[in-house]
């Protein structure tokens, strides 16, 4: 039947607000006309069908083509839900918040088949045709599968991970990778974004995976038993290289250097302290990176990369360019994990100390990147988060 959209009311939640959508459906029923009716209730209050109002009013109709619904709570519900489904104006969660709640009246009413939610029982002569799955998926512009993904977002989302993913309006897949984790996970993830620590779902992902390596690698109990078996988790080990100072008219006297050396065979001896899992750096120069390589597998370390330290200045044996870098391998036995990798770089500058020191810089780095326990071996100075090995250890 047609009534006067004059004497039609719109429950101020149900107004449209998408003017472009108006528009277009309003170029649309210029053309074919009207196709699907509005619903509403005996008061002529407007149940479904807001945009398709909005066109018509537009359009300047006096009267539209309405279908009323004699409809109990459920019903009219159930209305209103479909069009809200269908006005794609909604975040997924809310879309499968909706959706879910919309298979509760289904079932409530007795009008979703068992076999699936695209099979539906009669609804009698007077009532509005019945949206199934498909056709709502349809007119919203997603597949049912999105809609289906929606629904797995509203159910396995915790209210603070619905809270957290609206307030850093977080891409779909994000929202998804959180929904897939435990409830309390979850809540620590959420936390983060709620409490201004985190600005992206992925960011407080990261921040909380990095505590639990943390946890793991540093718990009370853990620390123990690597310390009673003397094992660590990252190893800094700065051989010394057994060579010749070369003779120099700066220090003609000086042929040698002033601390004991290792030949090649004792440092493949040398036991190295490492958990099934550890991070290992070793230091060398341009004349023993062939030595260092052998060094790593003779220790059992797989190499990964080199870090390269940029100094201020360096010797330069004559004929050659001036070695103003050392390197450090870096190699890992096992899996491992790095709890920081952002400003994480293979090259850094950092300034000269004295003779074989190596800069606070690259420590400072090792800190931040990994957790456990760590040792420097053959080290000449105390560094702070590191145990000491060495004759000249302190």
């Amino acid at each position: 039947m047609k009534k006067k959209i004059s004497e039609i009311t719109i429950p101020e939640g149900r107004r449209s607000t998408d003017w472009v959508k108006v528009s277009e459906l309003a170029e649309s029923i210029k053309i074919v006309g009207l196709i699907n009716p509005i619903t509403i209730d005996n008061d002529n209050t407007l149940i479904a069908g807001a945009h398709r109002y909005e066109a018509c009013k537009y359009l300047g109709f006096d009267e539209i083509e309405c279908i009323v619904l004699d409809c109990d709570e459920l019903r009219t519900e159930l209305a209103e839900i479909d069009e809200n489904l269908i006005r794609n104006e909604l975040d997924p969660i809310s879309i499968g918040e909706l959706a879910i709640r919309r298979d509760e009246i289904l079932d409530a009413l007795g009008l979703r088949a068992k076999q699936g939610d695209n099979r539906f029982t009669d609804r009698g002569a007077d009532s509005a045709p019945l949206q199934t799955t498909a056709n709502i998926a349809k007119e919203a512009g997603v597949s049912e599968r999105v809609l289906q993904e929606n629904k797995q977002l509203a159910r396995d989302l915790t209210p603070e991970s619905k809270e957290a993913v609206r307030k850093v309006s977080a891409p779909k897949q994000d929202a998804m990778k959180l929904a897939r984790k435990p409830p309390e996970e979850q809540e620590a993830i959420a936390e983060k974004i709620l409490d201004g620590k985190a600005a992206t779902v992925t960011e407080a992902i990261r921040e909380v995976e990095r505590e639990k390596a943390i946890d793991t690698l540093e718990n009370i109990a853990t620390m123990q038993v690597k310390q009673s078996q003397g094992l660590y988790d990252v190893i800094v080990i700065d051989p010394p290289w057994d060579m010749k100072k070369i003779e120099r008219d700066v220090a003609p006297e000086q042929v040698e250097f002033d601390y004991p050396t290792m030949t090649e065979e004792e440092l493949s001896e040398f036991p190295i302290p490492a958990t099934d899992d550890c991070h290992l750096w070793l230091w060398t120069t341009h004349k023993f990176l062939p030595t260092a390589m052998r060094l790593l597998d003779v220790w059992g370390f797989k190499y990964v990369c080199t870090f390269v330290w940029h100094k201020n200045g360096g010797f330069q044996p004559f004929g050659l360019p001036q070695y103003n870098c050392e390197f450090v391998l870096y190699a890992r036995k096992g899996t491992p994990q790095f709890i920081d990798t952002k400003a994480f770089f293979t090259c850094f500058d950092a300034p000269r100390g004295r003779h074989s020191e190596k800069p606070e810089e690259f420590y400072e780095v090792v800190r931040r990147v990994t957790g456990g326990r760590r040792i420097d071996i053959f080290n000449r100075r105390k560094i702070e988060g590191f145990d000491t090995y060495g004759k000249e250890a302190p």
